[in-house]
């Protein structure tokens, strides 16, 4: 590989700094949860505009994902910007350093695509927060022609390799009747109560689960009044297993903990998919070699110890590497004892220590598709991993 080229993307990695830190903390000061995030997608879009990308708005026919593409070389590379911000607790996934780690990246590599060979695309895609964003994107062919898609995630510490669960996402609706509470509670039909048998069917139920297999939800109504009897409850409830294979058959055994609380109260049940299932994560270990190398250039070391368990963290980039060439690394943004989802990870995420890991992150990102890019072997097997003529 030319050290010219390296020492080029380095430089332009660098130069893009001040563009990468403004975006992270202006996506962070500006939240937007699943689906709806507009500002955010403009925001980094525009970046990618101005610095001479292509841009194809509502790509897929999402109103909140986008396409820029730098090349028409025929190794078609993507890097994955999340910019979705959770409910409640705003950027406690950190998903500002994902939209400005990916964005640097292309940043730096793009003044180099026509001497690499390569096409170049950052794929915007919303909804990672449960609504299954780049699983739509997949399926209407938003990842058509890529070779390798890669993206970095923050978490405490950093950590090369992701093993997320597979996971499945469940709106549940129960109705009742409603009736006074004190006068003619006979009259009615407690909804409530069919989730409170629900929940207490599930926790027996952990006993017997593999170990590993994570049940978790929230009831998000449980009623209007104290002396009215709910007529509707419902929630949000995860069901997460190490493949899909795996979930399959545990997520029907969590479904009739919630037909037990129907059965017990005489409620009408409701389970309504929030998303298609994310997949557990194949990682390219080639390419994550490639990766680790690079960022340990940059003074990162990995961790595997109790506080490394964010690559555990479900993801829909799994359902992407069941498809094609992928990496999911995590970067260090040092919040200990903070971790992702609480509200002082949140705000750690714009802290000197999360700046480092954007500029790190950026970096080592677009050192590695360089090196994919000019590594005669790696090239040819994304290209044709299957072996044939080149």
């Amino acid at each position: 590989m030319s050290t010219t080229l390296a020492d080029g993307v380095r430089d332009a990695a660098g130069r893009a700094t001040d563009t990468i830190l403004r975006l992270s903390h202006d996506l962070h000061a500006h939240p937007e949860i699943a689906w709806e995030e507009v500002r955010s997608c403009a925001r980094v879009a525009g970046d990618l505009a101005d610095a001479g990308f292509a841009i194809e708005e509502n790509y897929a026919g999402l109103p909140t994902a986008f396409a820029a593409r730098r090349g028409s070389g025929p190794l078609h590379l993507a890097v994955c910007a999340e910019y979705d911000a959770l409910p409640g607790l705003g950027h406690a996934c950190g998903h500002n350093v994902i939209a400005a780690i990916s964005t640097g990246a292309a940043l730096a590599l793009a003044p180099y695509v026509d001497d690499l060979g390569i096409t170049l695309s950052v794929l915007g895609t919303p909804a990672e927060e449960g609504g299954g964003g780049k699983i739509e994107m997949l399926d209407r062919g938003g990842f058509g022609g890529v070779h390798a898609a890669a993206m970095v995630h923050p978490g405490p510490v950093d950590v090369a390799r992701a093993e997320p669960y597979a996971v499945s996402h469940s709106h549940i609706r129960y109705d009742g009747k409603a009736a006074h509470a004190a006068a003619y509670p006979d009259r009615g039909v407690n909804a409530a109560d069919a989730f409170t048998v629900a929940q207490v069917a599930i926790g027996l139920l952990r006993q017997q689960l593999p170990h590993g297999v994570r049940v978790h939800g929230i009831m998000t109504s449980g009623g209007e009044a104290p002396n009215a009897i709910p007529q509707r409850t419902e929630g949000r409830w995860y069901v997460r297993a190490g493949s899909l294979a795996e979930l399959d058959g545990l997520e029907q055994r969590v479904n009739r903990c919630f037909e037990a609380g129907a059965w017990a109260t005489g409620c009408e049940l409701t389970i309504t998919p929030e998303s298609k299932p994310y997949a557990e994560f194949r990682n390219d270990d080639a390419l994550l070699d490639l990766y680790v190398r690079r960022a340990e250039e940059r003074g990162r070391r990995f961790s595997t110890g109790a506080d490394s368990l964010m690559n555990r963290a479900s993801t829909d980039m799994g359902n992407v590497s069941q498809r094609i060439a992928a990496i999911h690394p995590y970067i260090g943004i040092d919040s200990l004892p903070a971790v992702n989802h609480q509200p002082e990870f949140a705000a750690a995420a714009v802290t000197a220590a999360a700046d480092r890991a954007v500029v790190d992150g950026a970096a080592a990102l677009a050192l590695t598709l360089l090196d994919a890019a000019t590594d005669t072997g790696t090239r040819r097997r994304l290209i044709d991993p299957e072996g044939g003529p080149s």
